[in-house]
């Protein structure tokens, strides 16, 4: 499964797109979409929203996962970010893709295994887990690749609790046609 991890920022946002098999990842494409601080908020969303457009219709990816909004101390701050999450969302819902989202905690746990992981503790296991020369940098991508990584990790388990659902239904469904058959 290919997936696309984007860590929303009105500076920079993060983007990590991986292959996944369920327990193993590989990279296939990261970076940042740059955005000058001369410009004005809405040709940043603008510009956000036109690079991510083109990176998952270049990219393909079969979903997209997303940090989930934080609660900052700065309502100013939380609320700009909700806006680039907001790009984000639109750009995955025009792409016709469906969407996770993810508590900061949620992937550091799922990453390094603990939920208050600093940065450089995230970095360093994304390059492990992807078997990368050097951390992704800067922190924008390596937490992209953390959520999609996430994602892979945490599909996987959803998978495998749906399958197992379904064939309990399956198997019940089956118990009540053969009792009542005999």
């Amino acid at each position: 499964m290919r997936i696309f991890g984007i860590d929303p920022g009105s500076g920079r946002t993060g983007y990590g797109c991986i292959d996944s098999d369920g327990s193993r990842c590989q990279l296939v494409a990261s970076g940042f979409v740059s955005l000058p601080s001369s410009l004005c908020f809405p040709d940043k969303l603008t510009r956000i929203f036109d690079e991510l457009v083109a990176l998952l219709a270049r990219h393909r990816p079969a979903c997209v996962a997303v940090e989930e909004v934080f609660y900052a101390r700065n309502a100013r701050s939380a609320l700009t970010l909700g806006q680039v999450r907001g790009v984000a969302l639109l750009a995955a819902g025009k792409a016709g893709l469906p969407v996770s989202e993810y508590a900061a905690t949620a992937v550091k746990s799922a990453v390094v295994g603990y939920g208050r992981a600093d940065k450089r503790q995230v970095q360093h296991m994304v390059s492990l887990l992807l078997k990368l020369e050097e951390p992704p940098s800067p922190h924008d991508v390596s937490d992209a690749l953390a959520i999609a990584i996430c994602h892979a990790h945490t599909g996987a388990l959803q998978s495998m609790r749906g399958l197992a659902a379904s064939s309990g239904a399956e198997l019940r469904s089956w118990r009540r046609y053969r009792t009542a058959g005999d």
